[in-house]
């Protein structure tokens, strides 16, 4: 291969004999260095850029376990017993959320009963409180209470002194407000809460259900550095695969030993199936079979 020193040299000789001036002559030279320097540079490192896209598309060498991870260390359990007041005490300034509901304010921005929710009364419920026989249930994802109520119900007809503790920001979603035009908004603020409340207090379960207003991340993460625990837990809150993903990975670390931990819609097409992708690999890594109780799953830790 020619040098690029030689291939100058031959250059400027040419430019000579044609009898170029100095100064266009150095001109020129100047151009075809920078050209030549370009293409060494090329020559030089042909595989450069290459490299760089090769390195973002191509899958790890080793796999990346961190979205397996949820690594806050839970401390020792509470008695049951204590839940509730725990929770009133570092939430609601140790008084009961529901004294004096409604404030006259409130109370004309609500329906007297408004318990909707979706396949909040299936044979799941009943199945899984006649087998656990809960003494305090979480649920993640509550809407305006329809499930919790219905097992409130079922655990008081068992003789049960079951806590149940709901889980939810109650901030519903950005379409919230056109699908249930009768939840009023005021000053941008749904009233979801309250008429959840409404509907716990209208069927006297003040003393059963209690909530926790915040993100279920943030909520599940605290339970977890209070010591709370639960035998059964609920999963119904974000559909897509992600929230989905997140949620029964931090559930399940407040799962006493024995629990069950279930969710709803395992078999709707939401988000492509994202529930169910999420349920089935939490039962994949962790060595757990999926049970279907009709639209919901079932992870039985026994």
């Amino acid at each position: 291969m020619i040098s690029e020193s030689t291939t100058t040299r031959r250059i400027v000789a040419a430019l000579h004999r044609r009898e170029f001036t100095k100064t266009a002559s150095y001109f020129l030279l100047l151009i075809l260095s920078y050209y030549l320097g370009y293409l060494s540079a090329l020559i030089k490192i042909p595989s450069y850029h290459h490299a760089t896209t090769t390195k973002v598309n191509s899958p790890p060498q080793t796999t990346d376990t961190d979205h397996y991870l949820f690594q806050t260390r839970c401390a020792d359990p509470i008695p049951s017993q204590l839940f509730h007041q725990t929770i009133l005490d570092r939430i609601f300034n140790g008084s009961s959320p529901y004294k004096d509901f409604p404030q006259p304010h409130i109370k004309p921005l609500l329906r007297y009963k408004r318990i909707r929710g979706w396949g909040s009364t299936g044979l799941v419920f009943k199945n899984l409180i006649h087998k656990v026989k809960p003494k305090t249930i979480i649920e993640i994802g509550t809407f305006l209470g329809a499930s919790a109520l219905h097992m409130a119900e079922l655990t008081q007809q068992l003789g049960l002194q079951t806590q149940i503790l709901c889980i939810d920001d109650f901030r519903g979603w950005p379409g919230l407000s056109t699908r249930f035009q009768d939840i009023k908004m005021v000053n941008g603020d749904t009233m979801l809460l309250y008429q959840f409340m409404q509907n716990v207090v209208h069927v006297n379960a003040t003393e059963r259900v209690i909530f926790l207003p915040f993100s279920t991340g943030s909520t599940l993460e605290t339970l977890c550095e209070w010591g709370i625990f639960a035998d059964l837990i609920e999963v119904d809150a974000g559909h897509d695969f992600h929230s989905a993903w997140s949620d029964i990975n931090r559930a399940y670390k407040l799962l006493r030993p024995g629990g069950v931990i279930f969710g709803h819609d395992y078999f709707t097409a939401a988000d492509n199936r994202g529930v169910r992708r999420a349920v089935n690999m939490f039962a994949r890594v962790n060595g757990l079979r999926v049970k279907a109780d009709g639209q919901h799953w079932v992870l039985d830790t026994v």
